[in-house]
């Protein structure tokens, strides 16, 4: 058993078929030193973290467990040291007299296995677990559920204790709220929420979009936590009567974090919603952006216009943001001059001037807008075409030689056109400056280790049918522990793509219904969402379910 457990995991991918020689050649070549051939071989998209767990549990006899299944014992957490958990990648998980189980994401690091048997003194048993399922359970249990127990056994008793508790970095509630944000990131939400309730105050995760409930801590813990991510955001504490918005910067693991800040009065005390923004992780190419060929080819051709109104629309919270930076970034050279106004600046790109909404001043889109066309701009993007007088600016700006990208609160790429004649535009205008219109909405992608081939239903088969595409099998995530067994992982976008041509131009001149150019774009072979979707659908990377949820069938 020694000998077989000695082998390389090299050779045991390769005996198992899941890899070629040439590509372990490759990977031993072209992974730096320190860098694990596991993890080098999943970052190259060469094989999936779940086949390489089956080839370990196969080839070892090691068994595989999901940590989210197990409920930890507080007691293996004083057994096993924070600091070697978190250096070694391992959670204790069961003790059975002097037998310890421990899950780890590489059962052959035989250093980190003697050294858990070292400072325990038990004999090691070891299981597999996924990499993000250790990182997730070691955050919450070492980091998230110790400063909530130092957090619960504390409680303040007097004011002066209180501003003490809510400024003293080492003081159990700065711990606690500190943990609550690395937990989330850990957890790749997109939000946190902290709602008052009657009788409790609730911690959840905004994860890949859908909300789940976290924590539910103690009322008595509502002021003095509120009163903390109120004091690390820069906002008034004393003033609860008003909403209020702030920004906070933090590093965890090394990566530097964004977050915008919100509260609410509600009727059981103020509601908080943090919006997190990983700054390593923005997307600054349109390659990433999830177009198809044919739309990535328009998008592009779109924003290399010298001029002309460009709108990306959608909801709030499906990546218009994401699209614009994107695009900004494709654009940004140092023969162009580009200037923003947000609000709120969301990502600080390099080379590009920003400027920072501040309604109390009275710097408004609009007026920010007229003080860009001073400055000599090529390029301006406006965060969100709000108002009539913005729509108006931007597309004067538009017909004296800028390209102007922008943001409109539409369900559809159509429904752009209709908003700004509702806002006042003159037809004329919208034909002669508007370039194309861009709808997108996120949908949830499926996690690519549990990713199985499934018969599509009769309805499923309809509904493709009716779109003009034919389906024999489509793909759904069986669910496993690197999604959080949701069968989901991360999110992609779906796009409706309008580009405005000579033949639209005539219908907006005209003032044509949208029925009118929606029967235009189907002729002119234009995807609807929908339809975008359900190519992506067909790609096997998303579900109808998810497609279905975000776009209408007409």
């Amino acid at each position: 058993m020694k000998a077989k457990l000695r082998k390389r995991l090299g050779d045991l991918l390769v005996e198992s078929g899941v890899i070629s020689d040439e590509q372990l050649d490759y990977a031993l070549k072209n992974k730096s030193r320190d860098e694990k051939l596991g993890d080098f071989l999943i970052k190259e998209n060469v094989l999936t973290e779940q086949q390489l767990i089956e080839v370990l549990e196969f080839q070892l006899g090691i068994p595989h467990i999901t940590l989210t299944k197990y409920a930890i014992d507080p007691e293996l957490l004083q057994l096993v040291p924070r600091e070697l958990a978190k250096r070694a990648n391992i959670m204790p998980v069961r003790r059975d007299k002097n037998k310890l189980l421990i899950a780890m994401s590489d059962p052959m690091d035989y250093f980190a296995i003697e050294e858990v048997r070292m400072a325990t003194g038990c004999q090691i048993e070891t299981s597999i677990a996924a990499k993000d399922d250790l990182y997730r359970t070691i955050t919450k249990y070492y980091d998230l559920q110790a400063s909530m127990d130092a957090a619960l056994s504390e409680v303040a008793a007097s004011t002066a204790e209180v501003q003490q508790e809510i400024t003293d970095e080492d003081s159990p509630i700065v711990r606690l709220v500190n943990q609550i944000i690395a937990n989330g990131v850990a957890q790749r939400a997109s939000d946190i929420h902290f709602d008052p309730q009657e009788t409790e105050f609730k911690v959840r995760y905004r994860v890949d979009g859908v909300l789940k409930t976290e924590r539910s801590l103690p009322k008595h813990m509502q002021n003095m936590m509120t009163a903390r991510v109120k004091i690390i955001g820069g906002l008034n504490i004393t003033e609860n009567r008003i909403p209020q918005d702030g920004r906070i910067k933090v590093n965890i693991e090394f990566k530097s974090i964004d977050i915008r800040l919100s509260t609410l009065p509600t009727v059981y005390g103020e509601k908080i919603v943090m919006r997190i923004l990983d700054v390593s992780n923005a997307a600054t190419d349109i390659a990433h952006l999830g177009f198809t060929e044919k739309n990535e080819a328009m998008f592009k051709n779109m924003i290399e216009k010298p001029n002309g109104i460009v709108l990306i629309t959608g909801p709030t919270g499906s990546g218009k943001s994401s699209t614009l930076y994107a695009a900004l970034s494709n654009l940004n050279n140092e023969e162009v001059n580009i200037i923003t106004v947000e609000d709120p600046v969301e990502y600080q790109l390099d080379g590009i001037n920003q400027i920072q909404v501040k309604e109390e001043v009275g710097l408004t889109f609009a007026a920010g807008l007229r003080s860009i066309l001073r400055q000599d701009p090529d390029i301006i993007m406006i965060g969100e075409i709000r108002d009539l007088e913005t729509a108006q600016i931007s597309i004067r700006a538009s017909l004296t030689g800028h390209l102007v990208l922008s943001t409109l609160h539409t369900n559809s790429a159509i429904e752009s056109i209709s908003r700004l004649q509702d806002m006042g535009i003159e037809p004329f205008l919208i034909s002669s400056s508007l370039v194309g219109v861009l709808a997108q909405r996120l949908v949830r992608q499926i996690c690519r280790d549990c990713s199985t081939e499934v018969e599509p239903t009769i309805r499923e088969k309809q509904i493709f049918a009716n779109n003009g595409f034919d389906v024999e099998k489509i793909r759904k995530g069986r669910g496993c522990s690197a999604c959080g067994n949701t069968g989901y992982r991360g999110r992609l976008a779906i796009h409706e793509l309008l580009p405005i041509d000579r033949e639209l131009k005539d219908l907006i001149l005209n003032r044509a219904s949208g029925y009118e150019i929606a029967d235009y774009m189907k002729t002119a072979g234009y995807h609807t969402l929908l339809q975008d979707g359900l190519l992506k659908v067909l790609e096997g990377v998303t579900t109808t379910e998810e497609v279905l949820r975000v776009a209408t069938i007409d």
